[in-house]
């Protein structure tokens, strides 16, 4: 993990030995035992998932299934939820990021997330890139100047708007909107990219752009994704999870999961027959 959170340096976070294989050194994400409560619902159930580096992970099933619940454990997005109790680990490179050393605010830093409704701030476009890096103290103009655009290639957005850096960015059409938030999250280098359905509100050709934007991301950066769409699922991810009832029922690779499932349940699910 390039960035500290809190206390816990580089050397202490490593739980790696050189006997481990390639296999387990991959993984990015290690949920273990995961249990989360609003109040007395039990919104997830003994989840036992890793989740891979630099490769995307779908997260699918019916509406209140324990997905996007899921999803925001693991930056700890569910601690601003009053009533929400959690047991169980979800380890990061190794450290368990619900340590009471961890630093939340950098944590966030190195699990970014991008939400269903794309939420740019009332700034430029320039100005919404470059909030993050303000916020940890970034002032030289050329280093913000760098990043900025390098984040806007990265999110395939450089090209339609480098002449309206300055311009506000609720000018922007809803899918420039979605990928200026997708910069805004690459800006300050996270290592893991969550996002909540991010295509949703998205017209057709929007959601084509930002499926490609993923393959091209996941060749750095771990992906997980939650979708309803079952297509998009088996169109942008290397592994899926089918969650119900916050039960994870089935987790593999995506072909797998969408020709040959194991449980039935799954099956059911994805060739509509239920959900």
């Amino acid at each position: 993990m390039s960035n500290e959170l809190g206390t816990i340096d580089k050397n202490q976070m490593s739980v790696h030995s050189d006997m481990q294989t390639n296999l387990e050194n991959q993984i990015k994400i290690q949920a273990k035992d995961l249990n989360l409560f609003y109040g007395d619902n039990h919104a997830l159930k003994n989840i036992h998932m890793n989740i891979r580096e630099k490769a995307a992970t779908a997260l699918i099933g019916p509406s209140g299934c324990g997905k996007s619940t899921f999803l925001r454990t693991l930056n700890r997005m569910n601690d601003t939820i009053p009533g929400v109790r959690r047991t169980g680990e979800i380890n990061l490179d190794g450290v368990n990021i619900y340590d009471s050393k961890i630093d939340v605010v950098a944590l966030r830093r190195v699990i970014g997330m991008v939400f269903q409704k794309s939420n740019p701030f009332p700034k430029s476009i320039y100005e919404n890139v470059a909030y993050g890096l303000r916020l940890i103290g970034m002032k030289n103009k050329t280093e913000l100047d760098e990043i900025v655009e390098h984040s806007l290639k990265q999110s395939a957005l450089w090209k339609e708007i480098k002449d309206r850096l300055h311009e506000s960015a609720l000018q922007l059409s809803g899918g420039q909107q979605q990928r200026l938030c997708i910069a805004r999250a690459l800006a300050v280098s996270p290592e893991v990219i969550l996002m909540d359905e991010p295509a949703s509100a998205l017209d057709p050709i929007s959601t084509a752009k930002i499926e490609e934007l993923i393959h091209q991301l996941k060749e750095n950066y771990t992906i997980v994704i939650v979708t309803h769409n079952m297509q998009q699922a088996a169109r942008v991810s290397d592994y899926t999870a089918y969650f119900y009832m916050g039960d994870m029922v089935e987790f593999d690779d995506t072909k797998k999961i969408f020709t040959n499932p194991e449980k039935k349940e799954t099956e059911d699910y994805i060739t509509g027959r239920f959900g």
